[in-house]
C-alpha cells in the first residue's frame, strides 16, 4: 500500500486522512500531540512516499522553513489561500523547497464534514507534471471523483479568492439583502476572481470549472463555511477578534483579502468586492459598503 502522511490535524486534514486511508497507509502529524489513529511525529511523516500539506497559507513561509525536509517526496498542497504579508500564491512560497516536477495543488467544492461522511464529491488535482496529477489522482477513494489540470495559478486564484468572495456573501446574508442579491454577488465575484486570475496568467476556463464556480458556488452559500461566518460576524458589528475567537478556526479569506488589496494597488486592478472585504475588515460599516459597491 502507498504510504502517505498528512500534515496537519484540523477537520480538513483529518477529512482527507479518513478518505486517503480507504485505498492507503495513512499518518497524520499536527503541532499538538492528537488522541488520532495512526497520528505520528513529523519526522516519520517525512518519511512518506506522499505528503498531504494542510498549513493554513499565513502560516506556511515559517513553516516551511523551521520543519520542512524535502527528500523527494510527491506532495499535495491541500490549503488555499494568498499570504498577505508578500502577496505570494502558494506555489510562490514553495517553490524554494519543492520542484514543480514533484508538487500538486487541490482544488474543488469540498466540506470536510462531508467528506469525512463518505458523501459523494469532486476535486481537481493541479500540476505542471501531468504524470505527478494522475498519480496523486489514484490515490482517492471511490466516493470521490478526481480530475486534473495543469493550471497550478488558475486553481490557486480560485480557492483564494472564493473565500473573499464567501465573506461578503455572509454579510448579504446577514443583512437579510435577499437571493436576487446574493446570485448578483456571487456572479459579479466569478467575474472578478476571473479577471484577477487571467492577468497572472491563468486559464479563463478553469473560473467555469470546479476549481472556480463549483467551489465559489459552495463555499459562498452555505455557514458550514468558515469565511460565510465571517460576513455573518461582520453583519452583526462583530470586530474582526471577537469573529475569529467565536470562530475557533482559521478563516483564509481574511488574510486574502488583505494581500488582494496590496496586490490590486500594485498591479492597478479592479476587483470592487475585494476592495469592499478589505474595508468592511477594517471597519466600514457593511451598509454604506453595500451602497459603494451598488455604485462601482
Amino acid at each position: 500500500m502507498n504510504k502517505i502522511g498528512v500534515i496537519g490535524a484540523g477537520k480538513w486534514g483529518s477529512a482527507l486522512a479518513f478518505a486517503l486511508s480507504e485505498k492507503n497507509e495513512v499518518f497524520i502529524t499536527s503541532r499538538t500531540p492528537r488522541d488520532l489513529k495512526n497520528f505520528v511525529s513529523l519526522a516519520e511523516i517525512l518519511k512518506c512516499e506522499y505528503l498531504i500539506i494542510t498549513i493554513p497559507a499565513q502560516h506556511l513561509s515559517s513553516w516551511l522553513e523551521k520543519n520542512f525536509v524535502y527528500s523527494g517526496q510527491k506532495i499535495l498542497v491541500a490549503s488555499k489561500g494568498i499570504e498577505a504579508s508578500t502577496g505570494r500564491f502558494l506555489n510562490e512560497i514553495y517553490k524554494s523547497y519543492v520542484p514543480d516536477t514533484n508538487i500538486a495543488f487541490l482544488s474543488g467544492p469540498s466540506f470536510a464534514s462531508e467528506v469525512i461522511k463518505s458523501l459523494p464529491t469532486a476535486l481537481v488535482i493541479n500540476s505542471l507534471n501531468k504524470e505527478l496529477s494522475s498519480d496523486i489522482a489514484s490515490l482517492f477513494p471511490s466516493f470521490i471523483k478526481t480530475y486534473t489540470s495543469t493550471d497550478v495559478v488558475g486553481a490557486e486564484v480560485a480557492g483564494a479568492y472564493k473565500n473573499v468572495i464567501a465573506i461578503a456573501a455572509g454579510i448579504c446574508e446577514g443583512l437579510s439583502l435577499g437571493k436576487n442579491a446574493a446570485a448578483a454577488l456571487i456572479s459579479r465575484g466569478l467575474v472578478e476572481m476571473q479577471r484577477f486570475g487571467v492577468a497572472f496568467g491563468a486559464k479563463k476556463e478553469t473560473f467555469s470549472g470546479l476549481g472556480g464556480a463549483g467551489d465559489l458556488f459552495l463555499t459562498a452559500s452555505s455557514p458550514m463555511s468558515r469565511n460565510f461566518r465571517v460576513g455573518l460576524g461582520i453583519s452583526q458589528g462583530k470586530s474582526q477578534k471577537r469573529i475569529l475567537k467565536d470562530l475557533g478556526e482559521v478563516a483564509e479569506g481574511i488574510g486574502t483579502a488583505y494581500a488582494l488589496k496590496e496586490i490590486s494597488k500594485q498591479k492597478n486592478l479592479y476587483l470592487p468586492i475585494a476592495k469592499e472585504v478589505y474595508e468592511m475588515l477594517e471597519g466600514k460599516n457593511p451598509q454604506q459598503s453595500l451602497k459603494d459597491l451598488l455604485a462601482s
